[in-house]
């Protein structure tokens, strides 16, 4: 398989680079007239995949509203997983996972690796044991053609206090981690000669004035934060400079709210892609 950068540039020139969250919160579920149950669950995630999974980059499942229902309801991912595939679209998994040595390697397994159920073409990670914690994950990403997602300045106010610490170096923690990442994409794009690297980055949209660099980092940057956390498109050139070009906005509730109806989800997405090419990339 092609690596993940190349697959995902090519996806976000065709389609725009918007990500659209699959999140079945209960509150959405009864917003939708949906039973709080594995059947609710499954209506709403494939209602998701059947409007948009032809139309956007890329769809991004929140696992942990599937892991909720226990063995059924990662069964359930399992065959959203599977459609997002066949409607063509990619998958980002969800999962903030982050951990050492031989448990690592097992998520690898389970999220990147081809031969699992629950294989995404991407997944997030948490890089708080250390960036180097991240290397079975990386190691699986390239050699199966998925990518990696890596937390670095998020927009929930309690990552601040982690995020923003300074190093002995004088680094912020989220600038090491997005120098890392950098590193690593150069790394891999020497190799190969891609368009884009294979690991991303998550930086919310609504951490304005931040002051980090990111234009160096040659992969994606996910962007999480539009809509409801209050972010807008207008807001992205400010909070990501010349790493514009980079950046794929996320959104969930935006676009979650105007269903069930799959032509309402349409025009949610289609309003909000619209928003983002306005501004420029």
């Amino acid at each position: 398989m092609n690596p993940f950068g190349e697959r995902l540039a090519a996806a976000a020139a065709a389609r725009g680079p918007l990500v659209v969250g699959i999140d079945p919160h209960l509150a959405l579920l009864r917003d939708w007239g949906l039973p709080p149950d594995l059947g609710g669950l499954e209506r709403f995630a494939m209602t998701v995949v059947e409007a948009l999974g032809d139309r956007v980059a890329v769809l991004k499942p929140q696992s942990a509203f599937f892991e909720r229902f226990g063995s059924r309801g990662i069964a359930v991912l399992e065959r959203l997983l599977a459609a997002v595939r066949d409607a063509g679209a990619l998958s980002l998994l969800d999962v903030k996972r982050g951990d050492v040595g031989s448990t690592t390697a097992g998520y690898a397994a389970a999220y990147l690796d081809p031969a699992s159920p629950l294989a995404a073409d991407a997944m997030t990670a948490s890089p708080y044991l250390g960036f180097g914690s991240l290397d079975p994950l990386l190691e699986a990403a390239y050699g199966h053609g998925r990518g990696v997602f890596v937390l670095a300045l998020t927009s929930n106010p309690e990552g601040a206090a982690v995020q923003r610490a300074t190093g002995p170096d004088g680094r912020t923690v989220a600038q090491a981690v997005l120098d890392s990442a950098a590193a690593a994409n150069a790394a891999e794009l020497a190799r190969t000669g891609g368009p884009l690297g294979s690991v991303g980055v998550v930086v919310g949209a609504t951490v304005g004035g931040h002051g980090h660099r990111l234009e160096h980092l040659r992969g994606p940057v996910l962007a999480p934060g539009l809509g409801a956390q209050g972010a807008t498109p207008a807001d992205l050139p400010a909070v990501f400079g010349r790493a514009l070009p980079l950046v794929l906005p996320a959104v969930s509730r935006e676009v979650l709210a105007a269903g069930p109806d799959p032509a309402a989800l349409r025009a949610a997405t289609a309003r909000l892609t619209a928003a983002v090419h306005s501004i420029g990339r």
